[in-house]
């Protein structure tokens, strides 16, 4: 098998409407992959772009975070496991997750939302 290059990312999961607030969950298939978590309210320390397509993902590059550019996101506190096959993994509303894969992997996103409208009857 030959090299392959791999893109990391970190991102948060966002409303798609103003009440509405999306609730996810990582299932891992395939391989293993290294999940760090902050906390939402550690949303400006993880300088998300200011454009509206990228508002959800972070300017800073976690494996080699640029002090000079970004002194906040440095001794950030966060949550982190390994996910492995079979495993899956809760990621709360609004909390942003930096996700690299360890091995060759395949890995399932849900995301789903709770029901606001007072309205409609059970």
């Amino acid at each position: 098998m030959g090299s392959f290059r791999v893109e990391t990312c970190l991102f948060i999961n966002f409303s798609s409407s103003a009440t509405e607030v999306l609730i996810s969950s990582l299932l891992q298939v395939v391989g293993k992959k290294y999940i760090r978590l902050y906390k939402s309210s550690l949303q400006d320390e993880l300088y998300p772009y200011s454009e509206t397509m990228l508002c959800n993902s972070s300017q800073v590059d976690l494996d080699n975070i640029d002090s000079n550019q970004f002194p906040k996101a440095e001794e950030l506190e966060f949550m982190d496991c390994i996910l492995e096959e079979g495993e899956m993994l809760y990621i709360p509303p609004k909390w942003w997750h930096y996700v690299r894969s360890l091995t060759m992997s395949f890995s399932v996103s849900f995301w789903w939302s709770k029901e606001t409208d007072s309205s409609s009857s059970g």
